[in-house]
């Protein structure tokens, strides 16, 4: 079984897994299109996370998670756990191509509802005031953003729109 992550699950996997390479995905995007009242922000305060969301003509690069059918049961039990905590998500099975053997495998992923309470559709300076000041069960709203960004840039993936988001969010907490 395969996972792919796209934001947390980069930096932040909680799983155990047989290996992990660069991957991609057709059609999707990453934003922070997603209202968090529980893991990044509250009820009161939400704050933002990271959405796959279908997207024509786009792509989405990020860490395809490689798990033995030993531990793929308890995997998706914590994913789920995890991962669909609101009804915002959607488990999918999509396609994806590694990077070093350019092969096509299926995957699990969680994918945005657009027809859902928490999906929302910012500017990406509305998106850094958002999570400059948001903190929820997981930490605060900031360090999920930097995390991501920092993991990310490691892996090479460059991503103008996060670089952004990072510089505004620093300036926006000072």
């Amino acid at each position: 079984m395969y996972v792919f992550g796209y934001g947390s699950l980069i930096w932040d996997p909680g799983f155990e897994f047989e290996a992990s390479e660069l991957a991609e995905i057709k059609n999707y995007k990453r934003s922070f299109s997603m209202w968090s009242n529980h893991h990044r922000g509250t009820i009161d305060k939400p704050g933002l996370v990271l959405a796959l969301e279908k997207s024509p003509n786009q792509s989405c690069k990020g860490i395809a998670f490689e798990v033995s059918s030993k531990h793929s049961l308890q995997v998706l039990s914590y994913l789920r756990d995890r991962e669909l905590v609101s009804s915002a998500y959607e488990e999918i099975e999509v396609e994806i191509e590694l990077a070093k053997s350019k092969r096509l495998v299926k995957a699990i992923t969680f994918v945005i509802k657009k027809d859902h309470d928490q999906y929302c559709q910012l500017t990406l300076d509305e998106q850094a005031r958002v999570i400059a000041q948001a903190e929820g069960g997981r930490g605060r709203n900031d360090a999920y953003l930097f995390n991501t960004e920092k993991k990310l840039t490691e892996l090479g993936i460059i991503s103008s729109d996060m670089r952004y988001l990072v510089q505004q969010v620093k300036k926006n907490k000072s």
